[in-house]
């Protein structure tokens, strides 16, 4: 990430700082761009605001996890070690091109595993009103996450 570039959280990153107010106001700006976007490049659309921009698909981890922070959904956090140090939603691409995986992470022994289905059920919520298909698996383990991704070509909303 290059200083001052808006990066949002996918919960592979380090906790927020002392900055709450400011990095609140940040990722308002960059939602509200990405509802601008959308407003101007969905012209088709019967609701610009409920499909995902182009720009969005061609960069579908870091849409999600901007969607997911803008709603005040907690991400999960690494120290810089790598451990985890915080419990909440973690994206990352998705196995198949134009997919994010949405997992729900915390530090060993911290709960997440008891969390997942209410908290992932929710992501899946809060994307799926911004036109993203969310879909509830269980992976290893019986850990459940989400595969997301674009609403199916064509399809609008």
């Amino acid at each position: 990430m290059t200083a001052g570039t808006f990066e949002a959280a996918t919960g592979d990153g380090p906790a927020p700082g002392e900055s709450g107010g400011r990095r609140d106001a940040e990722v308002r700006v960059a939602f509200e761009g990405l509802m601008q976007i959308r407003r101007l490049t969905n012209t088709r659309a019967e609701d610009p605001q409920a499909v995902p921009a182009a720009w969005e698909v061609r960069q579908v981890a870091r849409s999600v996890a901007l969607v997911l922070e803008a709603a005040g959904i907690p991400a999960s956090a690494v120290d810089g070690d790598g451990a985890r140090t915080a419990t909440g939603y973690r994206v990352e691409a998705g196995e198949r091109p134009g997919t994010a995986r949405v997992e729900w992470a915390g530090p060993p022994g911290g709960g997440a595993a008891h969390e997942e289905q209410e908290a992932l059920t929710r992501c899946a919520a809060e994307l799926g009103r911004l036109g993203w298909t969310a879909l509830l698996y269980r992976g290893p383990r019986r850990r459940r996450f989400l595969e997301v991704e674009p609403p199916a070509a064509g399809r609008t909303r």
